[in-house]
């Protein structure tokens, strides 16, 4: 959608391999976006040790300061980070590392340890696998993302943050729900990646003919006073219900929706809702929709 605007409105080069090179940069930050984020929850966690060593040699000692507790840095989901090749290759080619000397992550750690959370996950001496993902999880959606410093810095070192976080942020979620079953190189793996592409090519290759079939819906209104995001996520929804036959035209339309109401006008996501609802209903009559295993449901 993101780049299918800009085409839009820049009118760059409309050739596909063009097209599909640019696209693959955007998918390389965004990559970059995640291995960082992933090295900053590895940092804030890991500090912990930092932590320990620190208070032990201070001149003069408290029993709390002989006894910080580092059970967080041998957690399995982190190890499970730290252990996969393709995260440390990133990291090492990419040159990440959290700002600021150490300050950013060790205000971060101090934050987490003052919380319930962490105070809870520390009590046990065992290692339940739900607690461990719950516990990064945590650190992860309540501690580093909220973090207007981290955020601040991560803004300024990535151009794509305000429209990949969200993305990032899920992707990184599934991940700790299944951390042995999605591999690193998974996260934006070859699956995503022919997506984004066939569909973006689709779209700029079959331009005319989806706009043949959704502008008679239009009826008074003028195609070129309809939201340019509107049309877009339109010929977007059409393509994936005429020539993306793996996805239900349900899922399609819940997609858009969503999409409309965060992108466009506080309008749209109804007005999309209503015409990509009527166009697959007629599409689907009309014979053109053939799902793999829903052509007989829109479901």
């Amino acid at each position: 959608m993101q780049q299918l605007y800009v085409l839009h409105n820049t009118q760059e080069d409309i050739s596909i391999p063009k097209q599909i090179q640019i696209l693959d940069k955007k998918f390389q930050k965004t990559r970059e976006l995640i291995i960082y984020l992933l090295q900053a929850i590895v940092e804030v966690a890991q500090y912990c040790e930092v932590d320990a060593k620190n208070r032990a040699n201070k001149n003069i000692t408290t029993k709390a300061d002989l006894s910080v507790n580092t059970k967080i840095a041998g957690n399995e989901l982190l190890w499970q980070i730290l252990e996969n090749k393709s995260f440390t290759a990133a990291v090492e080619e990419l040159k990440i590392t959290i700002p600021d000397d150490n300050e950013m992550v060790r205000k971060m750690y101090l934050q987490l340890i003052e919380t319930e959370e962490y105070k809870y996950y520390i009590q046990e001496e065992s290692r339940d696998k739900k607690k461990e993902i719950d516990i990064i999880n945590y650190l992860f959606n309540h501690v580093v993302l909220p973090n207007e410093v981290f955020t601040a810095s991560a803004e300024e070192k990535f151009s794509n943050w305000d429209d990949d976080i969200e993305m990032a942020q899920n992707i990184i979620s599934i991940f700790f729900s299944k951390p042995s079953k999605l591999g690193m190189h998974q996260m934006l793996g070859d699956d995503k990646w022919n997506f984004a592409k066939n569909l973006m090519s689709t779209v700029i290759e079959k331009n005319e003919h989806l706009l043949s079939i959704i502008t008679p819906k239009f009826k008074n209104w003028d195609p070129d006073r309809i939201a340019l995001i509107d049309m877009i996520l339109l010929k977007l929804g059409v393509a994936e219900f005429l020539y993306f036959e793996t996805i239900p035209t349900r899922v399609t339309l819940n997609e858009y929706i969503d999409i409309a109401k965060e992108y466009s006008t506080p309008q749209s996501g109804q007005f999309i809702n209503g015409l990509l609802d009527t166009l697959q209903k007629e599409l689907f009559a009309d014979g053109k929709i053939n799902k793999v295993q829903f052509k007989n449901s829109f479901l």
